[in-house]
C-alpha cells in the first residue's frame, strides 16, 4: 500500500521535530539549572585592540561592531530563540562593542559590569578580573537561579576563566560550582550567516 506524499512529508516533519527537540531543549534546560551560565564573545568588530586614547565613554574611539558583528548578532540573538530562550539576564561588559552586541541578542534589558571589562592592555589584571567574574556569576546565580545568564565579554576574559580561546561571536556553556568558579564548559561556534 503505497502512502500519499502528503502523509509522508508529515510523518518525516515530525520526526525531524522529536529528534530536534532534545538537542534545542539542552542548553535552555542548563540555563535554567541554576549551575550554568554562558559566556559569550562580543561579535565581529573589525580590527584589533583599541586605538590608542579609547575611552570607554566614548564609542566613537573605541573598536566597535562593523556591519557583519551587527548582523552576526542579530543572528545569535535568533539561535538562541530556537534553542529556547526567548529572554535572559544579560550582562555586558562596559566596552560598546559588547554592549552592542547583547542588545542586537534581543533577550530584554541589559546592564553593564567592570566584572566583565577587557584586561587586554593590562595582562596583570587578569587575576583581580576572573575573580570578580567569579563573584558575579556567584552572586547572580544566587539571586535568579532559574533565569538564563548571558555574560558577553572579551576573549582574554573568556581565556582566563574557562581557558578556551574563541572566535568572535562564539559562546562557551559552563557549569560552575556555588562559588561561580569554573567546572567544565561546552563550546557553542557562533552560528554561520
Amino acid at each position: 500500500m503505497k502512502l500519499p506524499n502528503i502523509i509522508i512529508c508529515i510523518l518525516s516533519s515530525a520526526l525531524l521535530v522529536l529528534f530536534a527537540l532534545p538537542v534545542q531543549a539542552k542548553l535552555a534546560s542548563d540555563l535554567s539549572d541554576g549551575q550554568h551560565i554562558l559566556l559569550m564573545r562580543h561579535a565581529d568588530a573589525p580590527g584589533y585592540g583599541d586605538p590608542a586614547g579609547y575611552q570607554l565613554d566614548k564609542c566613537s574611539t573605541q573598536r566597535n561592531l562593523g556591519d557583519r558583528g551587527k548582523k552576526q548578532s542579530i543572528i545569535i540573538g535568533q539561535w538562541l530563540s530556537k534553542q529556547g530562550i526567548n529572554s535572559a539576564n544579560v550582562i555586558s561588559s562596559v566596552w560598546c562593542r559588547c554592549v552592542d552586541t547583547a542588545k542586537l541578542l534581543n533577550k530584554g534589558a541589559i546592564t553593564t559590569s567592570p566584572a566583565l571589562s577587557s584586561f587586554f592592555d593590562d595582562m596583570s589584571l587578569e587575576k583581580q578580573q576572573t575573580q570578580a567574574l567569579e563573584k558575579l556569576i556567584q552572586t547572580q546565580l544566587n539571586e535568579n537561579p532559574k533565569t538564563p545568564l548571558i555574560l558577553v565579554t572579551h576573549h582574554v576574559n573568556i581565556e582566563a576563566y574557562a581557558g578556551k580561546a574563541v572566535n568572535v561571536g562564539d559562546m562557551v556553556l559552563v557549569k560552575v560550582d556555588k562559588n561561580g568558579k569554573y567546572l567544565s564548559q561546552q563550546i557553542y561556534p557562533s552560528p554561520s550567516f
